[in-house]
């Protein structure tokens, strides 16, 4: 059987509203995240990410409520990130109606808890999320919202994560976040090169074509959108129908 890659719509929530920016930064609304959601999965998407982006430095848990409102109208998977500290967050989140939950700063600060998670729940249900900031010929991992630099070697981070049990890699370009110049083909195939577990590349979508590069020369499973849905640039439809017309397999869209 052969696997489809994937077309994930991202949704990045703070004060209960979906927002997007550059860089992480300069962030402007971009609606309501149930709504969007469910446009989404209508228009074909194969999976849906949902990132409180302001829980980890506001030292708070994920909205859960409204990862609930958002669950109970999907019938797609859902990843849900943010605030995520505990095995006890996680299995919040999950009982919320996520399907998978994107860990990042805590991972960082202590890596033993993407292995808590999945012997707990498995290995399905952990995505190690990485925020990765150019620095000459190295990317740099940076937590708390992009804010705080680790130190750590994206690369080698993936390849470790995957190691401790994630089955899953969430990797965005903060250089390219918003930019729409096209993703990071080196990042995203450096990591898919170090990992055995699928690579969702995130950061830089600006047209259907550069989906398909990311999939034809970055070597990614999936690949996350976010502004260029929200403003209607692109439409997950024309985005698959380019994929299948470069003979990319993917699910049909609605």
């Amino acid at each position: 059987m052969m696997l489809t890659n994937r077309v994930i719509a991202c949704l990045d929530v703070m004060d209960g509203r979906v927002v997007k920016g550059t860089s992480f930064v300069n962030l402007r609304d971009a609606g309501d995240p149930v709504a969007l959601a469910e446009r989404y999965e209508a228009q074909g998407a194969d999976e849906i990410v949902f990132l409180d982006i302001a829980a980890t430095d506001e030292r708070r848990g994920t909205l859960l409520e409204l990862v609930r409102r958002t669950a109970e109208r999907l019938f797609i998977p859902l990843t849900v990130g943010g605030g995520m500290r505990t095995v006890d967050d996680i299995a919040s989140a999950l009982r919320a109606g996520a399907d998978k939950t994107a860990i990042n700063s805590a991972a960082v600060r202590r890596p033993e808890l993407l292995s808590n998670v999945a012997r707990r729940f498995g290995s399905q249900c952990v995505v190690a999320s990485i925020d990765a900031l150019r620095s000459n010929d190295r990317w740099e991992v940076y937590v708390n919202g992009g804010r705080e630099a680790t130190g750590l070697d994206a690369v080698e981070w993936a390849a470790r994560c995957a190691d401790l049990g994630a089955g899953e890699i969430l990797l965005t370009s903060i250089d390219r976040d918003g930019a729409r110049s096209g993703y990071d083909i080196e990042l995203v195939s450096r990591v898919a090169s170090a990992v055995t577990v699928p690579v969702v590349a995130s950061g830089g979508a600006g047209s259907a074509c550069d989906v398909v590069e990311v999939f034809v020369s970055g070597g990614a499973d999936a690949a996350l959108l976010a502004g260029v849905l929200h403003d209607g640039t692109t439409d997950i439809p024309r985005v698959k129908s380019a994929l299948r017309a470069a003979n990319i397999p993917v699910r049909a869209a609605a």
